[in-house]
């Protein structure tokens, strides 16, 4: 009961305000500080959204009369900050961790719109989100790119033309499935082990999977061509194992590579070069700044934590400077959250790179939004305040890499998703709603029994 309360004041509230960002309007935002990332600052300037894109941008732009006009005085405008690690709206466990290649499951099949964590996402400004499997495997499930639309269904969320990715990951989380413990957090029997139980065990399995995936390629290839010559030959037996990474192969699916240690980023890039395939993300890469170099030279993103450090042994050797080495190296260079609540401040995380690295406001703005957009391959649409891209928005109060920032709106598509002054005024009545539906499941609930009980089963039968 508790659950189902929960979900529906979860509901309505995604309902009004779906309802408010499903009108398409004509916004005019103007006397804003626009921050562009890829074209400047414009002080005072202002910027014309129409049916759902930038179509202006500067210190004077004419807009229709019907046109929503929205005063931004004192405050700073900034592109939809982007989060390239996330786990955000799964529902359920984001591991199949039964078998070291899970290639064949899919994070788009488990997308929650309801999760609560999207909205608390867009109040920090978030508007798009890489959706990872987790890092139980060699070669994790296949991943989403999502605008966070709260309020919108599960299939509404996914965005228009992104690569899908797929979730690798190397070290002591894929590995620690092969030597499963028994110990006081885990009684009963020891389980089952499972390969590999080894970093040297984790490149094998990526190695062999990619050796049976050229082999599959090969005979639809194959296939094809007779089909092509007008024959009927038998079509090969489908593989939905190996149809993802014959898509890697084809560099129609990117490479999203959980990694700490230097030598296993190395390893990668040596294995992904002997297969014939990029890695285009190595996600934590904390030991990066040892071999920048090398990414760079594999054309690698690079999507970081800040400051994170010393959580397990292989972030023993973390540096606060990661960032900002890589990218004086030439590595495109993203900051992530891994976090539902890290994704609520993105913005405070790139301005940690000001004062480790000495980066400038605009490159540590950069690593929040146009960097994880080129990551993800949609930098054509998003990322940045440009004409003609999504109008995929935010208002913050204060200059965004301030510790006292707040966002104040968030539009994505041109459509408002959030409003902080209208989420305060409907507070108070979505806390009477809350306590109505609280007194109706107390007064359902069975005398002498405290409502948060579960029921004797025997007599509920």
């Amino acid at each position: 009961m508790r659950r189902a309360t929960r979900n529906l004041l979860v509901t309505c509230a995604a309902l009004l305000l779906s309802a408010a960002a499903a009108r398409s309007q004509t916004i005019l935002i103007r006397n804003a500080t626009v921050m562009t990332v890829t074209k400047g600052t414009i002080q005072n300037g202002s910027v014309l959204v129409q049916d759902g894109k930038i179509a202006a941008i500067g210190k004077t732009v004419n807009a229709p009369a019907d046109a929503t006009v929205v005063d931004a005085t004192g405050k700073f405008l900034t592109p939809g900050l982007i989060d390239c690690h996330s786990h955000t709206a799964v529902e359920g466990s984001v591991n199949e961790g039964t078998v070291s290649d899970s290639s064949m499951v899919d994070i788009k099949d488990v997308l929650d719109p309801a999760d609560i964590n999207i909205y608390r996402a867009l109040a920090g400004g978030l508007t798009v989100s890489n959706v990872l499997h987790g890092s139980a495997n060699a070669i994790g499930g296949q991943t989403v790119v999502i605008k966070l639309r709260w309020g919108k269904t599960a299939k509404e969320m996914p965005f228009e033309g992104a690569t899908p990715g797929i979730k690798f990951a190397l070290g002591e989380n894929p590995k620690r499935q092969g030597y499963p413990t028994q110990n006081f957090f885990n009684q009963g029997p020891a389980p089952d082990r499972r390969y590999p139980g080894t970093r040297l065990g984790v490149e094998e399995v990526i190695r062999q999977s990619f050796t049976e995936a050229k082999i599959y390629q090969a005979e639809w290839k194959a296939y094809n061509e007779k089909v092509a010559r007008g024959e009927h030959p038998i079509p090969p037996r489908k593989n939905l194992r190996l149809e993802p990474l014959v898509e890697v192969l084809a560099g129609k699916r990117y490479v999203h590579a959980h990694c700490y240690r230097s030598d296993e980023i190395l390893m990668l890039i040596r294995v992904a070069d002997e297969m014939g395939f990029k890695i285009r993300t190595f996600q934590h890469v904390l030991e990066g700044y040892k071999v920048a170099k090398e990414i760079a030279a594999h054309g690698a993103g690079a999507s970081t934590f800040s400051d994170w450090w010393s959580y397990k042994i292989e972030a023993y050797d973390a540096s606060p400077y990661n960032a900002a080495i890589m990218t004086k190296k030439g590595v495109v260079v993203s900051l992530n959250s891994d976090s539902d609540e890290l994704q609520r401040h993105l913005n405070l995380e790139a301005a940690k790179t000001m004062r480790y690295g000495g980066l400038s406001e605009n490159e540590a703005l950069a690593m929040v939004t146009i960097n994880p957009a080129k990551q993800l391959g949609i930098d054509d649409k998003v990322g940045s305040i440009e004409v003609g891209k999504s109008a995929d928005l935010v208002l913050f109060d204060k200059h965004p890499l301030s510790g006292f920032s707040k966002a104040q709106k968030v539009w994505i598509d041109g459509h408002e998703y959030f409003d902080r002054e209208k989420d305060i005024e409907t507070r108070q009545e979505f806390e009477r709603k809350k306590k109505v539906l609280q007194d109706k499941e107390a007064a359902a609930a069975p005398q002498g029994r405290h409502k948060d009980e579960a029921p004797d089963p025997e007599t509920s039968k």
